[in-house]
């Protein structure tokens, strides 16, 4: 009887917190299925992650061998390597022409890590978050784990899937809002917002008292027009960044945040408590990085032939409705002509088909069932034999 308790009891030591209880981020789990085709000995492609096919720049990788045979690999501080957040202070004189002081630049582990120091410093247990959707999943599950709450607001054709500042507004009157997060050039959409539009959002939130958070990772794939960084029109935006998808440096985890000078020490005292600092062979590729330019722009000419290759060739497969196609490395496309269940026609144009792409269900709780993300990092051959599959696969559906 006492052995069956002690056991009853320690199951309760095993339950997890009610904080974890966040959905799964679904393109891991569509990456995990195309591995088991793969081990199977299928042959997948994959337009499910947001993952470039090239590496890091020869520079980067470069610098970090030569760092691993001479220097020590030690902590550096929270804030980052002094040189590499000079460097960072540099790239927005050259990229933007807009003055950013090294001191208000913090070297984070990925956008993730920036996000998790960046919700913390700024909002507290309760606090009612704006964001977009369709949008990135992990803005509403790492808001969820902190104890905040995602307000979803839906974006429409009529403001190019843009969130306007009245959208903001006329949400605020329902619900007082504490903060708002946007991405431009977006995920999973690919749209990106003008300076208009960014100016009259970042306007709208600073006249309500609402905290504006400017996710900037994807910003150098940009084709439609220039990306606006949002540190040029308010020095109290906090604005993300990473070395993850234009410098091609994903599993290195390094990316940053330019942090409105009253965040920059609640933000270090965070980062020194909960991971010391950011890996400093990564730091150091990074700085490395930005001297790798010409080799980066040739990936992007790549990501450029890509788009065209689906954009031509998707809408003779039958799905001949996406939103625009403006930056990033996905193409957002509608596939209500075919399905109201955007999970399932994932998963068999994964089984019938070999491509491997995300739900819209993952990124937009609300109308994503009938939406399919499709990136176009990989190679321009495995673009048309993508088009090609997916082509024939709804031929014989029909």
């Amino acid at each position: 009887m006492r052995e069956a308790t002690l056991r009853e009891r320690t199951k309760g030591l095993l339950t997890a917190s009610g904080r974890s209880d966040v959905p799964p981020f679904m393109v891991m789990d569509v990456m995990a299925a195309a591995a088991r085709i793969e081990a199977a000995g299928g042959h997948v492609i994959h337009m499910e992650v947001g993952q470039p096919a090239a590496p890091a720049p020869k520079t980067a990788i470069f610098a970090a061998r030569d760092a691993l045979q001479e220097a020590r690999i030690d902590y550096t501080s929270a804030l980052g390597i002094p040189s590499l957040r000079q460097r960072i202070s540099r790239h927005y004189h050259d990229a933007y022409g807009v003055a950013v002081d090294a001191d208000r630049i913090v070297v984070t582990t990925g956008s993730s890590g920036a996000f998790i120091l960046g919700f913390l410093a700024m909002f507290e247990p309760g606090d009612r978050v704006a964001v977009t959707v369709p949008g990135y999943p992990p803005y509403r599950h790492i808001l969820t784990a902190l104890g905040c709450e995602p307000v979803l607001i839906e974006t429409s054709d009529e403001t190019r899937h843009a969130l306007t500042g009245e959208a903001l507004l006329a949400a605020h009157r329902k619900t007082p809002l504490k903060g708002v997060l946007v991405g431009s050039p977006a995920n999973p959409t690919g749209t990106m917002m003008s300076r208009e539009a960014l100016t009259d959002l970042i306007s709208a939130a600073e006249s309500a008292g609402i905290r504006f958070v400017s996710d900037e990772i994807y910003h150098g794939l940009d084709y439609a027009f220039p990306a606006v960084t949002a540190a040029e029109l308010s020095p109290n935006a906090l604005i993300i960044n990473s070395f993850s998808k234009y410098f091609c440096m994903t599993g290195w985890r390094v990316g940053w945040m330019v942090a409105p000078e009253t965040m920059v020490r609640p933000i270090e005292r965070l980062q020194q408590n909960l991971a010391i600092s950011v890996p400093t062979l990564s730091q150091i590729a990074a700085q490395a990085a930005f001297e790798g330019r010409a080799e980066m722009e040739a990936v992007k000419r790549g990501y450029i032939e890509n788009r065209r290759i689906l954009v031509d060739g998707l809408p003779r497969a039958g799905l001949a409705k996406f939103l625009p196609v403006d930056g990033a490395f996905y193409l957002y496309a509608d596939v209500s002509d075919f399905t109201s269940d955007s999970l399932k026609f994932a998963g068999e144009m994964l089984e019938k088909a070999g491509v491997a792409a995300t739900p819209g269900v993952d990124f937009d709780p609300i109308g994503g069932h009938r939406f399919i993300r499709f990136s176009y990092a990989r190679s321009a051959d495995e673009m048309r034999e993508a088009v090609r599959r997916i082509t024939q696969w709804l031929v014989s559906r029909i």
